[in-house]
């Protein structure tokens, strides 16, 4: 029969508004319409059988059924829709009906019928590419991969122009699979018939190494570059799965991809990032200008060019390339943006820096964007304007409110208003009580007002909700022993960070200074070097210039705190320390 197209049914629903009623045979078509319906609702879907009857006078009553069903999809009746089709597909067996019959229960998330009607299509029309598309489709999608074999390496064979770029894209199709190891199987027998093709190894390569099987994957993609030696894609591939063990053998690989076929700038551009990876930053400079050479105007090239000026103090080429960045064809501003703020910074251009922060967008760099711009302001002298920049913000952007808060009340203990800080903190405390950042900062800011009940009670409720906090356990043993008080308490708290951060540079100066009030002066020696050898911090090498000067190396304390102050003139713990031990 002819085929029965959307239009030709929009034509019948234009003409169905002029007539007022059901006429009486409508109304049984109706009515037995329904009872199909009802029918097939009582039991899943089975496979179609031929139906031998003669339904060459039902082109009416199929035309209608096919109207009912197009009128029920408009209203949202998926499910009615999808079973009128389906029925009509079995009854007629055409081919055009049965591909609508598809898409609806496709439209309606009816896999089983959109299975068992892409198996009749393929009975009706055994030669079919869409059918046997469909029916791929759906059983990928059901995760039915049993047997699917056959049917792949069929439609492979159907065409050969395409059988290369068909194979590399193999995987994509099984990307929502959750069985990654049927996966690996049924790609590596689809795959075993083409294997004297570069792509079918490279197919098996990426299956074998999203399922976990690197050496295997490794094997695919080397045998896929003995076959295509000059193919850059097996290339990253390989070089992708030996940097998840050994980016230097990852390294070492795409060197030698490059050292045979030097005009490969996918290589290079990723020999390049992996050096950045590996802080070989002389070396990956020098690809990336090469690059910059050849391709000019690729952000890919252009913002790691600018990325590593930056690491290497050159800040005129940085700057250079930053704002030829923002010319370029870019989806995303907000970090050349970002850069380009932080070099005005630098350079004492406030205003420029200022102008650069706000127009950074939603992202990574958002918050230390509104940041840096009320840092800038506050140094101003706009203490205020500063605090409602970050106050709008908070505003804006709720999920950053925490974060926003506690920069708030940094803003403020850096100006000496501890009190206000902490109110700041406290008034966000009442809308969020167990908040862990939220306490800890609170905490801190307790402690420095002397207010030890506050500070332990913060602090033994952050460590209730988080017990693997090392922060919390060093935080409270070190308000301890910095009084000098409670230290066997103390000592164990900090022991208890230190299982937790071992190489904490903040918590083994605590444990050398619970160590010091304890008398423990050797011992306190050992962690405090440990300790500054981590982190150079003021605070630190304050404490280890006082064990040094109680041991009696008092000139060893001194260089150690002078040299301390140069880096941090400003810091109320070192100078103090500096004027108690001065000669």
């Amino acid at each position: 029969m002819k085929a029965i197209t959307p239009s030709v049914l929009c034509a019948a629903l234009a003409l169905s508004g002029s007539i007022p009623a059901l006429a009486a045979e409508e109304a049984a078509i109706a009515r037995q319409a329904a009872a199909s319906v009802r029918q097939t609702r009582k039991a899943p879907p089975s496979a179609p059988q031929p139906d031998e009857k003669d339904y060459s006078g039902l082109s009416g009553q199929v035309v209608y059924q096919a109207l009912l069903a197009e009128v029920a999809l408009q209203r949202g009746k998926s499910e009615f829709a999808s079973d009128a089709y389906a029925d009509l597909a079995r009854r007629t067996r055409d081919p055009a009906i049965i591909a609508r019959a598809v898409e609806v229960a496709g439209q309606a998330r009816r896999v089983e019928l959109v299975l068992a009607l892409a198996r009749l299509w393929i009975e009706v029309e055994p030669g079919s590419q869409r059918a046997q598309q469909v029916l791929v489709g759906v059983q990928i999608m059901s995760n039915r991969l049993d047997g699917l074999a056959p049917q792949l390496i069929s439609m492979l064979q159907k065409d050969p122009a395409a059988l290369p770029a068909n194979l590399v894209a193999l995987n994509r199709m099984f990307a929502r699979s959750p069985d990654r190891q049927a996966v690996l199987a049924l790609v590596s027998e689809v795959c075993a018939p083409f294997f004297g093709l570069a792509e079918a190894h490279y197919a098996v390569a990426i299956a074998a190494s999203t399922a976990g099987q690197q050496a295997r994957a490794l094997t695919e993609a080397r045998q896929a570059l003995e076959l295509r030696s000059d193919w850059e894609a097996a290339a990253l591939l390989e070089a992708q799965i030996l940097a998840q063990q050994s980016p230097a053998a990852a390294i070492t690989a795409l060197q030698g991809f490059l050292a045979r076929h030097p005009k490969s700038p996918d290589a290079q551009l990723q020999l390049a990032r992996l050096l950045v990876g590996e802080k070989r930053y002389s070396e990956a400079r020098r690809h990336f200008d090469q690059l910059l050479l050849s391709h000019p105007n690729n952000p890919d090239v252009v913002f790691p060019v600018a990325l590593l000026a930056l690491q290497e103090n050159d800040v005129a080429l940085a700057e250079k390339q930053l704002k030829h960045l923002l010319t370029l064809d870019l989806q995303n501003r907000s970090a050349p943006y970002y850069y380009l703020g932080q070099i005005a910074e630098d350079g004492k251009r406030p205003d420029e820096a200022l102008a650069y922060y706000g127009q950074v967008g939603p992202g990574e760099q958002y918050l230390p964007a509104q940041l840096r711009s009320a840092g800038i302001v506050a140094r101003s002298g706009k203490l205020d304007e500063a605090r409602s920049l970050l106050q709008q913000a908070a505003t804006s952007r709720p999920e950053l409110r925490v974060q926003l808060v506690i920069a708030e009340a940094a803003l403020l203990r850096e100006a000496k208003h501890t009190e206000a800080a902490l109110a700041v903190l406290e008034r966000e405390l009442q809308r969020q009580p167990q908040q862990p950042e939220l306490l800890y900062e609170s905490a801190l800011l307790s402690e420095r007002l002397g207010r030890m009940e506050v500070v332990e009670t913060r602090l033994r409720k952050l460590i209730e909700l988080q017990p693997d906090s090392a922060q919390a356990y060093n935080a409270l043993g070190y308000s301890y022993a910095d009084r000098n008080i409670r230290l066997a308490e103390a000592r164990q708290l900090i022991e208890k960070a230190l299982q937790l951060a071992p190489n904490d540079g903040y918590i083994l100066d605590s444990m050398g200074w619970v160590l010091y009030r304890q008398g423990d002066l050797e011992g306190a020696l050992t962690y405090l070097q440990r300790a500054l050898a981590q982190r150079q911090d003021a605070e630190i090498a304050a404490h280890l210039g006082e064990v040094l000067w109680t041991l009696g190396r008092k000139h060893e304390a001194q260089r150690i705190m002078l040299e301390a102050q140069k880096k941090d003139p400003t810091h109320e713990a070192l100078n103090e320390a500096i004027r108690k031990f001065s000669p």
